[in-house]
């Protein structure tokens, strides 16, 4: 069962999309998983998801999709946690306490033979290096907010925990 407190996230990914949606109260966010990062000897977060399109075009910044690699859904490690933070931190500001959420984390596609368990781990510390308390991974249909919540998932899937 999920703590009152800690707010169960379920996190859908792939190149294209990444969703983020408090099963709990319905918010949700589902944007292009990019990020825009000032150049420069201090580089900083300029924008997320829809924030960052705008300074594709700056020389002063650079836009990445640390989810977009034609072998792997995990690109860059470091780009990709800082995109799930932001992510997270752009649901929560509709709260005034953020606290670390409970996440169902669920990579989307069917990659030839599967995905590697260095994908897996490297989503799972992704998560956890974004704030998360504790991290489920899981490979399978999607899932409903019952199910999220009741961790009562279909037998045609697989978790990781």
């Amino acid at each position: 069962m999920f703590d009152l407190f800690k707010p169960p996230l379920y996190i859908r990914l792939s190149p294209f999309r990444l969703t983020v949606r408090n099963v709990k109260t319905g918010e949700f966010i589902s944007e292009v998983p990019e990020i825009a990062i000032s150049r420069g000897p201090k580089p900083k977060v300029l924008g997320a998801g829809d924030e960052a399109a705008p300074h594709k075009s700056s020389k002063s910044a650079q836009v990445l999709n640390p989810f977009s690699h034609p072998r792997s859904l995990v690109s860059d490690f470091t780009v990709g946690q800082q995109v799930l933070k932001a992510f997270v931190k752009k649901l929560a500001k509709s709260h005034a306490l953020a606290a670390a959420p409970r996440v169902m984390f669920h990579p989307q596609g069917d990659p030839a033979g599967g995905f590697t368990q260095i994908e897996i781990r490297a989503l799972h510390e992704m998560a956890l290096g974004a704030g998360a308390s504790e991290v489920t991974i899981w490979q399978g249909q999607d899932l409903t907010d019952e199910q999220v919540l009741s961790r009562n998932y279909p037998p045609t899937g697989r978790v990781l925990e």
